[in-house]
């Protein structure tokens, strides 16, 4: 199994760094949680330019037909810069299912002028970022229709928010499992990126602040507490790529759900080291590394729980 990326695909993560990394998502993020979505918008444009809507659209639909290996490999970027909006609905699960039934409506999505959300119970009972959203889809019971929200409530990532939703349009009967799995991997992905985030936020504290005439990075107690949370992740990262690799192989259940198990439980274990780290400071509105604890936070239960994907893992495992 070779998990190296080819030249092409690290170009297009270097390409996909660069562009987030000039975008101040902070900013993006502050913004979305005032209700202004304006920003937000225009990063998803400059995303779309650079191919990332397309990657999950077939081909013969002028999409990229990218592979599950690409998919993670852009979702551990937006992980990583805290992109707001909801990302994996709009980019792995839509184009999957809307390719089955109504692929009319992949062009604006896959330009960015549309973005979109999907609820699909009973693994997520909720449509994520109804308010950054500009059309909304309902999976249940193996149909697709367009949607229109009921109640919303506030998630704990301030930036982001969960609707209620009905159906208000059937489109059509779908095979909703390939989209679910991919919404799962790049969850997976997107958890793995964000305890990056965080971790290099902690070591680059951890070098700033001084105590007892010292940074605490040359503490040991703190260097045990970065190089660990430094291992959980780079333990992860393999299982991610190997659950990209398994798609279509008939191991993919299995697979995705580990890699969604061990990115998950990565990234808490990262936040945890970086609040650690940081202090008090680290939890408060104003400092960054919030933007980052609350999303890891939040999206541990997005597209199925911690025990749903331990207990398909066992399941698929004792047949």
């Amino acid at each position: 199994m070779r998990f190296a990326i080819a030249p092409e695909q690290a170009d297009f993560v270097a390409g996909l760094r660069r562009l987030l990394a000039a975008a101040d998502t902070p900013a993006v993020l502050r913004a979305s949680i005032a209700g202004d979505h304006a920003p937000a918008r225009a990063l998803w444009a400059r995303l779309a330019d650079l191919g990332v809507s397309a990657l999950a659209v077939p081909q013969r639909y002028g999409g990229l037909g990218a592979t599950p290996v690409d998919l993670a490999l852009a979702f551990v970027e937006l992980g990583r810069a805290g992109v707001p909006g909801p990302a994996v609905e709009s980019v792995a699960i839509l184009p999957c299912l809307l390719g089955q039934v109504a692929p009319e409506r992949l062009e604006p999505l896959l330009a960015g002028s549309v973005i979109a959300t999907v609820a699909a119970p009973p693994l997520a009972p909720r449509a994520a970022d109804c308010d950054a959203a500009d059309e909304v889809y309902l999976c249940e019971a193996g149909t697709l229709s367009l949607a229109a929200v009921q109640r919303r409530e506030r998630s704990v990532d301030r930036s982001r928010t969960l609707a209620t939703v009905s159906a208000t349009s059937v489109l059509g009967e779908v095979d909703a499992g390939a989209a679910i799995g991919l919404g799962f991997l790049a969850s997976a992905a997107g958890l793995l990126g964000a305890g990056e985030a965080v971790l290099e936020q902690a070591a680059r504290y951890a070098t700033q602040r001084v105590q007892f005439g010292r940074p605490i990075g040359a503490f040991q107690a703190v260097k045990h507490l970065l190089a660990d949370a430094r291992v959980g992740l780079e333990l992860a990262r393999p299982v991610l790529f190997g659950g990209a690799l398994s798609v279509g192989t008939g191991d993919e259940a299995r697979d995705v759900s580990a890699a969604r198990v061990c990115c998950a439980d990565a990234a808490y274990r990262a936040a945890r080291a970086a609040l650690q780290v940081h202090g008090a400071i680290g939890y408060t509105a104003e400092h960054d590394l919030s933007l980052w604890l609350t999303r890891i936070r939040a999206l541990q239960h997005a597209w199925g729980t911690q025990r749903w994907h331990r207990s398909r893992v066992l399941a698929e495992l004792t047949g």
